[in-house]
C-alpha cells in the first residue's frame, strides 16, 4: 500500500478497523426504518439515538415542513443520543441497564419546546432507535454528520439544562434567543446576534444544506 509523505516524512495512516462513514449511513438508515411517533412518545426502556422532525409553520423552517410533508420524515430539525445513567459514570459494560434513558430525553426536549413562546409541541415527531451502550456517542456523530441538522449545527442551546447558580453571565444560547420561553434562559446575557439575524442565517443554511 503506498505510503504519502509530507516534506520527507511518511503519513502513518491510522488503523481503522470500522469504516466510521459506513457505519454511520448503517445507523442512518436504521433510524429511518422506525416508526415516526409524537413527541414525547409513550414510556419505554431503551438507551440510544433520536431524531426530531419539525412539520409546523414557522417561516423559517417551511423547507423542512416541505420535505417532511406526506408522512416522509427525511430531514430531522435535530438529533441526539441518550446514554444509560451507567455510561455516564463510566461504568459502560455489557449488563448495563438502560433505564429509560432515550424516553426521558426525548421528554426533556418536549418540555422544552412547550415552553417556546413561538412554538408548538403538536408540530414535531421523533423517531428513535435502541443501541448499544459503546456505539452511542459515534452513532449520534455520525447522524449529525449525515443529516446536518439546524438545531445542532447552527442554533445551539437545544439541549442545554439549567446552568448552576452563580453563571447568570452566561451568553443565552442561540436556541433560546430565537425561541424564547424557557425559565432559565430569560436570566442570562443578550446573545450577540438579533433575531432577525438569526432568520436569515437559518433560511440560508436549509437552503444550502437541504436544496
Amino acid at each position: 500500500m503506498p505510503v504519502k509523505t509530507m516534506g520527507e516524512l511518511p503519513i502513518l495512516q491510522p488503523y481503522n478497523p470500522l469504516d466510521k462513514r459506513r457505519l454511520g449511513e448503517q445507523v442512518a438508515e436504521a433510524l429511518l426504518d422506525e416508526d415516526v411517533h409524537p413527541l414525547p412518545p409513550q414510556k419505554f426502556i431503551g438507551a440510544g439515538v433520536y431524531a426530531l422532525y419539525y412539520i409546523g409553520a414557522f417561516s423559517a423552517y417551511e423547507l423542512l415542513t416541505e420535505i417532511n410533508q406526506k408522512d416522509q420524515y427525511l430531514c430531522p430539525i435535530y438529533v441526539g443520543k441518550a446514554v444509560p445513567e451507567g455510561a455516564r459514570k463510566g461504568g459502560q459494560g455489557t449488563d448495563v441497564n438502560p433505564g429509560i434513558a432515550l424516553y426521558k430525553r426525548l421528554n426533556d426536549h418536549a418540555k422544552s419546546i412547550e415552553a417556546a413562546q413561538n412554538l408548538q409541541l403538536s408540530d414535531f415527531r421523533c423517531r428513535f432507535l435502541a443501541v448499544d451502550d459503546i456505539w452511542i456517542p459515534l452513532a449520534e456523530s455520525m447522524l449529525i454528520e449525515r443529516f446536518k441538522p439546524v438545531w445542532n449545527c447552527l442554533l445551539e442551546g437545544f439541549g442545554n439544562h439549567a446552568p448552576g447558580k452563580g453563571r447568570k453571565d452566561m451568553m443565552t444560547p442561540s436556541w433560546d434567543w430565537y425561541h424564547p420561553g424557557r425559565s432559565w434562559a430569560s436570566n442570562l446575557m443578550p446573545y450577540t446576534k438579533s433575531k432577525e439575524q438569526l432568520d436569515k442565517e437559518i433560511r440560508e443554511y436549509l437552503k444550502n444544506t437541504l436544496l
